[in-house]
């Protein structure tokens, strides 16, 4: 196949080890580094069902999971999101209609145990919120593992927020609605109807349920090397006290731990800020399209780690041209992928196929790389994406191929170029002798072209 044509010309190298859980790296914290030292760049998929079961009708369809990482595996991914879902089913009807399957999935499990007494809104026995369900989190565990074993880093999601904002009859199937639970837990603080207090400092018994929650999830966790956290997935403008407090308190828990764990924050909607999360104290964050980062990403300025997820920046979209541009500005792209059909969009849909390529290409270019060394410097080539390393090491992105003009400086002597064609994986390397500065190169195939050019040094 063509995958499995670049995956050979390009010259993978191990990934199944971990050492040491993620700190950002002291030299170039664009990035992350294991226990050694060493840059991780992450990218993959995601998939909304790869934690809890989605599924239509009452008997659970369990998620192949053994088959997901498997299938992870073949591009080399090696991050993902391990989605979690609060609402008792999620309605796709409010999703856009172009990747929702207009399907009523009921969610299972949950972190609660249903005892009852008495029916919640979807006629299973109600939540004790004061008992944790055992088989959801040794789900979760096991999941973390298996990963781990495959080199899959996974971002444990707390909670999540889009469901419900968006979801039709998102209160009415919460757990924290008071006709779903025993405890007389209502998490409408407000009493308008909608629930989303939930995700504010709006109830002290609410927060406390919350802060069990993640002290049990960081306890069935914690001594994983392959696990970062993201507090929320796109909870909206109004819940980043509640998320700045979560942040901290992840972090203070952690702290009674044998190990410490990345913390990201990521996109709010609607009306959320990317400086709110650049103002966080969070280590890794994923922005929304504000400041170009779905066409023209602006470079990392190592602030946070960047995982530009397409989830916040189209929801499902984007392209080749995205994720190179992405990880040639300093950042690590990560998609929210359809994968099997059954929660949105179609199964295994090639219209994704380029996306999920170009990922897997940037790993392999990043593990050639000396990455720690390399900065995002647009003022170097005239096709404004490269990461340099500059007298030693250039990566380049021509997204339209043809020429460029790009500035060889500092470099002395002949240096090597390789060419490389994303959508065919051709390569093509020559010897080169810069003639001063700024040189004009030209890519040897049409369409869009990688130049990796090495002087033979690193430093």
């Amino acid at each position: 196949t063509l995958l499995a044509a670049t995956l050979i010309v390009l010259h993978f190298g191990t990934i199944y080890a971990q050492d040491g859980p993620l700190r950002v790296h002291p030299g170039n914290p664009r990035y992350f580094a294991d226990g050694s030292g060493e840059v991780i760049y992450l990218t993959g998929s995601h998939t909304w069902s790869n934690l809890a079961d989605m599924f239509a009708g009452e008997a659970p369809t369990p998620f192949d999971y053994p088959a997901y990482l498997d299938w992870m595996a073949q591009y080399r991914f090696n991050f993902m999101r391990l989605w979690s879902w609060e609402l008792l089913n999620w309605d796709t009807q409010g999703n856009s209609p172009r990747y929702s399957n207009q399907t009523l999935l009921s969610v299972a499990p949950h972190p609660w145990q249903r005892t009852g007494p008495g029916k919640a809104f979807d006629g299973k026995p109600k939540f004790d919120l004061n008992q944790f369900n055992t088989a959801y989190f040794k789900r979760l565990r096991s999941r973390v593992e298996s990963a781990g074993t495959r080199g899959i880093y996974v971002a444990v999601m707390l909670f999540e927020g889009w469901g419900i904002r968006k979801s039709p009859g998102a209160w009415e199937n919460h757990p924290f609605h008071p006709a779903n639970n025993v405890n007389y837990i209502n998490g409408d603080a407000d009493g308008d109807g909608r629930g989303i207090d939930i995700h504010k400092l709006a109830s002290r018994a609410v927060t406390g349920l919350q802060e069990a929650y993640v002290r049990r999830v960081i306890d069935t966790v914690n001594d994983f090397d392959n696990v970062l956290y993201e507090i929320i997935n796109e909870g909206d403008d109004t819940t980043t006290e509640w998320q700045y407090h979560m942040i901290e308190f992840v972090r203070e828990y952690e702290k009674t731990k044998p190990k410490q764990h990345p913390i990201g924050m990521t996109c709010q909607r609607p009306a959320g800020s990317n400086q709110v999360l650049f103002e966080s104290s969070a280590d890794w964050i994923s922005p929304d399209h504000d400041g170009g980062y779905r066409k023209n990403p602006p470079p990392a300025d190592g602030r946070k780690v960047i995982l530009s997820d397409t989830d916040h920046l189209w929801g499902i979209g984007g392209n080749q041209d995205w994720v190179w541009k992405t990880f040639l500005t300093g950042m690590n792209p990560i998609f929210m992928d359809p994968y099997d059909g059954v929660v949105l969009g179609k199964p295994f849909d090639p219209e994704w196929e380029p996306v999920r390529r170009a990922m897997s290409q940037t790993r392999a270019f990043a593990e050639r790389l000396d990455l720690a060394a390399m900065v995002p410097r647009k003022d170097l080539s005239s096709t404004n994406y490269c990461l340099a390393n500059p007298g030693h090491e250039y990566l380049i992105y021509f997204p339209l191929g043809g020429a460029a003009t790009i500035n060889l400086s500092d470099v002395h002597g002949e240096v090597q170029l390789e060419w490389f064609a994303p959508e065919s994986g051709d390569t093509q390397s020559e010897g080169f002798q810069p003639a001063g500065g700024e040189t004009e190169v030209r890519a040897p195939f049409g369409g869009a072209a990688v130049l990796y050019i090495t002087t033979g040094s690193k430093n």
